[in-house]
């Protein structure tokens, strides 16, 4: 059953998987926009379109641009007191803190100065070096891709 499935493995072009453990005590509305994304395949082919070294790398646009998103209602923030350190995946948004879509972030370095600003979702618990090998730039001048997204349990 799709509930019992609380794992995002992102198979990327850049080496490997990333296993992303979801946190639906934290933003089970995020978990849940995550997991239906996924299961509808529209992670399948997106870029990291925005990866800045020692920050964060950033993707779930299927327009590659960083102004676009799936055709699903915006959500309402989730925020939470667990903190941006390496690996902590979150949700991307725009100034008006319930905009978050589809666009995600996965941290490189510890970002406290996100605590509490936007939605995390995850954390990665294997394969965070496939995204320190991402193309880095705004955007990568070869984005790195994301081949499958799945769940797993």
């Amino acid at each position: 059953m799709a509930d019992d499935l609380n794992t995002l493995v992102l198979s990327l072009d850049s080496g490997g998987d990333v296993v992303i453990r979801l946190r639906p005590d934290l933003a089970p509305g995020h978990v849940a926009r995550i997991k239906e994304l996924a299961q509808e395949g529209f992670y399948d082919g997106v870029t990291f379109h925005r990866v800045i070294d020692g920050f964060m790398a950033q993707g779930g646009d299927p327009t590659g641009t960083g102004a676009g998103g799936s055709d699903k209602p915006d959500l309402k923030a989730e925020f939470s007191r667990e903190p941006h350190a390496r690996g902590t995946a979150s949700m991307a948004r725009t100034s008006d803190p319930d905009s978050a879509n589809s666009q995600f972030f996965i941290c490189f370095d510890d970002c406290g100065f996100l605590d509490g600003q936007y939605t995390v979702w995850g954390n990665v618990i294997e394969g965070m070096e496939h995204v320190d090998a991402l193309p880095k730039g705004e955007p990568p001048r070869a984005p790195g891709k994301i081949l499958k997204a799945s769940l797993r349990a």
